[in-house]
């Protein structure tokens, strides 16, 4: 595509059954924010099915325009329909930057309409940013398994396309709500593309709370000394109304599993209070929970990197500090 004929930041609004994914929000607040730095507009991509009334809802939260593909053959995900759908959208309208979530369906998109456009794709990131001077998108993304952060630039082919990890960016929330303009666009002949048969929709029932929603997390790492001593911060966790999360260390020796594992190569989370229990603060964890708006640290290392950014810190074994801690929680609550 022309460079000098495309504008515009899209964001692919992910939603399963009338229900809008959080990084979905998420992107629109940033999209914004780089909207407003190349003097573009943000707009909003809605596909699926009798999904008129989710607008309203990305209006509330910054999107100043909606492209709206709604027909049956998107009522379910499934790659080829949807492909289609968002390639001819960018085809059509011709956008400066794509944004989608670093989700499933996401990391199942971005890459395929990429190709189809013939442009490049930048995935999982964590940061986003325009170039002052040449005024591309710099999408950083961590690379070597988390050990270093890798920026990428795309300045000779657009759109700009990246996914965007889940958690790492502000939300934007109106004021008021403002009906934004609908574009409503049909792609003919999105049944003929679909190449398999949905027979079963299988759902995965969870008790535990996702721990990018939880506004308390206790999080325990190798200081922790065994998978057993996790029950402690479970207790910890109750008596606070949270759920517990782990750093990759505790993640790899098993003691938790991947989808707790808070960093670089796990989730990003932002909770109200991050109790860090045995976690030394590698940068990779860091970059995961930094920030969160209350930190209190838990460990018996006085020199931990984890103290730096804590706002409270408690030197001592932390399987034996979060045992008295929930104790003390209990007996005020008396």
């Amino acid at each position: 595509m022309n460079k000098q004929e495309c504008s515009g930041v899209f964001v692919f609004i992910e939603q399963v059954e009338q229900k809008v994914a959080g990084v979905s929000f998420e992107l629109i607040g940033k999209g914004k924010e780089l909207a407003v730095e190349l003097n573009t507009d943000l707009i909003a991509v809605l596909m699926g099915y009798n999904v008129e009334g989710i607008a309203d809802d990305l209006a509330y939260h910054g999107a100043e325009q909606v492209i709206m593909i709604n027909d049956p053959a998107l009522e379910t995900y499934m790659t080829e329909p949807y492909v289609k759908a968002m390639t001819a959208v960018v085809n059509k309208y011709k956008p400066e930057i794509v944004l989608f979530g670093a989700t499933a369906i996401g990391r199942d998109m971005a890459p395929r309409v990429s190709a189809r456009v013939h442009t490049g794709l930048t995935a999982d990131c964590t940061k986003l940013e325009v170039q002052e001077d040449t005024k591309d998108l710099l999408m950083t993304r961590p690379a070597f398994g988390g050990n270093i952060m890798a920026t990428i630039r795309c300045p000779e082919h657009r759109p700009q396309m990246a996914t965007v990890r889940p958690g790492v960016m502000q939300k934007y929330t109106a004021a008021e709500k403002i009906p934004c303009k609908v574009d409503r666009l049909e792609v003919p002949d999105l049944a003929d593309s679909k190449n398999v048969e949905i027979l079963e929709i299988l759902k995965k029932v969870s008790e535990k709370m996702d721990i990018k929603d939880a506004r308390i997390l206790i999080s325990g790492g190798r200081g922790m000394g065994s998978a057993e001593n996790f029950a402690l911060l479970e207790d910890l966790a109750e008596v606070l109304g949270g759920t517990v999360a782990a750093s990759r260390a505790a993640v790899d020796a098993g003691w938790q599993e991947k989808d707790s594992q808070v960093g670089q190569t796990g989730n990003t989370v932002r909770p109200n209070l991050y109790i860090a229990c045995g976690i030394s603060g590698a940068i990779q964890h860091l970059a995961g929970m930094e920030e969160s708006d209350i930190i209190i640290a838990i460990n018996k290392d006085e020199t931990a990197p984890i103290f730096e950014i804590a706002d409270f810190g408690v030197i001592g074994d932390a399987s034996k500090i979060v045992p008295m801690l929930t104790q003390a929680i209990k007996a005020q609550r008396k």
